[in-house]
């Protein structure tokens, strides 16, 4: 009797979902990761959308997936078992040189700065371990390549003569104080000395 009464309560939930889940499928709107890569990467917009967004807020960088070799393989580090079955280490690797995407002095200014990343055959190497999931590392791994490409389109900031002056007059005040320590510490040492004479 308690099962039947059970089964009668759970009835109207299930039916609940099923309509639920029914009314998504005819709207089209069925579940997607928030790390799914149509959420990560949004279609393009025309030019009249782009030119209406403000110009407060820096560009995306549109990095092409069809030009990026993307593999995994085994993560190290802690998750016990699971991290010796699945691969979830994700490696992003593009040739540097032939990126059209990027400008070209943005291009060798990354050359220089992250020379250790790029391999003899001139691919630039970026992976990710941090998460569990396969789509969160494949993730942060654009997001470095972001990163990396913003912080090479960067200029350096001009610094003007007065805060140059005063860092120069800055660090020889260090260096005479440093000096001027040192003769009192061997001063110190030289009265410790024993006179046998």
């Amino acid at each position: 009797m308690a099962a039947h009464t059970l089964r009668g309560l759970c009835r109207p939930r299930l039916g609940l979902l099923a309509a639920r889940f029914s009314q998504r499928a005819a709207a089209g709107t069925e579940y997607r990761s928030a790390y799914s890569l149509d959420k990560l990467y949004p279609p393009r917009q025309d030019g009249a959308a782009a030119a209406s967004a403000p110009e407060t807020q820096p560009a995306a960088l549109d990095i092409p997936l069809a030009r990026l070799t993307v593999s995994y393989c085994r993560s190290s580090g802690p998750g016990g078992q699971h991290v010796n079955k699945v691969n979830t280490k994700a490696e992003v690797r593009f040739h540097l040189a032939s990126a059209d995407w990027i400008p070209e002095a943005v291009r060798q200014k990354m050359a220089s700065m992250h020379r250790n990343k790029i391999n003899r055959a001139g691919e630039l190497i970026v992976n990710s371990e941090e998460s569990r999931y396969q789509m969160r590392n494949l993730a942060i791994c654009l997001e470095k390549i972001r990163t990396m490409v913003t912080e090479a389109t960067e200029k350096p900031k001009a610094v003007s003569k007065e805060t140059s002056q005063k860092l120069i007059e800055r660090v020889e005040k260090m260096n005479r104080e440093r000096l001027r320590q040192k003769k009192i510490h061997s001063h110190i040492k030289e009265s410790r000395k024993a006179d046998f004479d």
